[in-house]
């Protein structure tokens, strides 16, 4: 049976407990061990001797406490990455045995990129939850690699990305084929064509594209000897597009995402390149169990 004090890390001492977690977290965020109690709803002198108790129990100080602030040590920032990541995998354990025979209810979690907008969520995924109003959607976002390492560690019970990925470890299922998009202001037009852009012409203007394709970019430049000017490399491609409409340059993204972003007043062209195509796909381990409400997501997305 879970319990909510289950032994997760072994010391000397003895082990430390999800509580103990908790309140190192809390403390953590706030930055000061008052602020941490009222945030907890508890005592302050329960929280300093829990702390306490933790820093004992590791055999490291955790918290550098001031007058004013509490920060973190080297060994806290260690611990604080680590419990972050215990406290998300036990909440999805949790999830995981409640959802057990459950049927069509509980909680469906769902990592997704930002760039899945344009495809997800869908009037199909909307008929799901008329058809089974007790399951919950539970969305966590991240860039591709962020959500795969999610599906690994068992945060999320599937995940929505984008290609290129390894996928070897995943049963996917993948949407359409779909263009990358070169998104310019009127002002700053390249392009003889209205609707489609080639490499060539690309490389006459200063790009604006997210870290995720940069390698991607790069080879298939370089396959037709082409050097382009790369004016900004961010994380997403929203921020690509806000850059692009600013007039920095031409933004490069997945065509989908444009249904999102809705560019109205700019000018968006398809990039002739066959190696530049990307899909959105759902995936989730080959070992692990999953629900049915996953299961009849998946079956929504191929459909």
């Amino acid at each position: 049976m879970y319990t909510k004090h289950v032994c997760i890390l072994v010391s000397q001492g003895g082990a430390v407990n999800l509580k103990q977690l908790r309140y190192f977290m809390a403390i953590a965020e706030e930055h000061q061990i008052t602020a941490a109690a009222n945030k907890l709803h508890i005592a302050q002198p329960p929280l300093s001797y829990e702390l306490s108790s933790l820093e004992r129990e590791l055999g490291v100080t955790l918290i550098k406490r001031g007058p004013r602030n509490a920060e973190l040590t080297d060994a806290g920032q260690l611990l604080y990455k680590r419990a972050d990541q215990i406290l998300a995998m036990t909440t999805a354990t949790e999830r995981e045995v409640q959802n057990y025979g459950r049927g069509m209810s509980g909680i469906l979690s769902v990592g997704a990129i930002s760039s899945s907008g344009g495809i997800l969520p869908n009037e199909a995924m909307l008929e799901f939850t008329k058809h089974y109003p007790d399951v919950r959607f539970e969305i966590h976002e991240g860039n591709t690699f962020a959500i795969i390492d999610m599906v690994e560690k068992g945060i999320v019970d599937i995940g929505i990305v984008r290609t290129p990925f390894h996928c070897e470890r995943y049963n996917c299922r993948f949407s359409d084929r779909e263009p990358m998009e070169a998104v310019m202001t009127k002002e700053n037009e390249y392009g003889r064509d209205k609707n489609f852009i080639t490499l060539a012409e690309l490389a006459e203007a200063p790009l604006i594209i997210y870290r995720r394709y940069e390698q991607v970019f790069s080879e298939t430049f370089s396959a037709e000897n082409l050097a382009p000017f790369i004016a900004c490399i961010n994380d997403d491609a929203r921020t690509t597009y806000i850059w692009a409409k600013k007039g920095f340059g031409v933004g490069l993204m997945p065509k989908s995402i444009l249904r999102v972003l809705n560019p109205a007043d700019m000018l968006c062209k398809d990039i002739e390149s066959d190696a530049l195509m990307t899909q959105i796909a759902v995936i989730w381990k080959k070992d692990r169990y999953l629900s049915p409400p996953a299961g009849r997501f998946i079956e929504l997305f191929e459909k």
